[in-house]
């Protein structure tokens, strides 16, 4: 910064300058931004939904991902760059209640209970309406040994 004081003839100027080129800056960003906002409130609810995708797909947040809007005759070579993606191993699992031995129904609310949070009510309600996922996004050991106790009592479980 000494090197650009020293070219002015005060260090007052100097500063004038700058503070003019940086507000001229920040002025004509702000009033971007404001007339990109006042364009897209004029946008009637069909637009601002077209405009939602647009924008989501120029800034690669696709829904499906970047094999899904890839062209179908590059599918094979999108199938294929997908496959490492599938051999890297998966750290967070779901444990999903398939069924379960209607005897043991009240030892399955009781074992649910115990691994989540729930209320006597919340637990029947999920075990009454099976399949469903009983704990999401757990490690792999928690959830073999969720697994393993829910099997001993009669229970049908998978890891997701």
């Amino acid at each position: 910064m000494s090197s650009i004081f020293s070219k002015f003839p005060s260090k007052s100027l100097c500063r004038t300058l700058l503070r003019r080129s940086l507000c001229t800056a920040v002025e004509t960003r702000t009033q971007k931004l404001e007339r990109i906002a006042d364009e897209l409130l004029d946008l009637n609810k069909i637009e601002r939904h077209d405009y939602v995708i647009l924008l989501r797909h120029k800034m690669g947040l696709n829904r499906y991902g970047p094999a899904a809007s890839a062209p179908a005759a590059s599918s094979a070579g999108a199938a294929a760059s997908g496959a490492p993606d599938a051999a890297k191993e998966k750290t967070a699992f779901d444990v999903k209640l398939e069924k379960f031995d209607p005897a043991a129904k009240l030892k399955v609310i009781k074992e649910i209970r115990a691994f989540t949070e729930l209320g006597l009510k919340e637990a029947k309600d999920l075990v009454e309406k099976t399949p469903a996922v009983v704990k999401k996004g757990v490690t792999k050991e928690e959830a073999e040994k969720i697994m393993e106790k829910l099997k001993e009592i009669g229970a049908t479980v998978v890891l997701e």
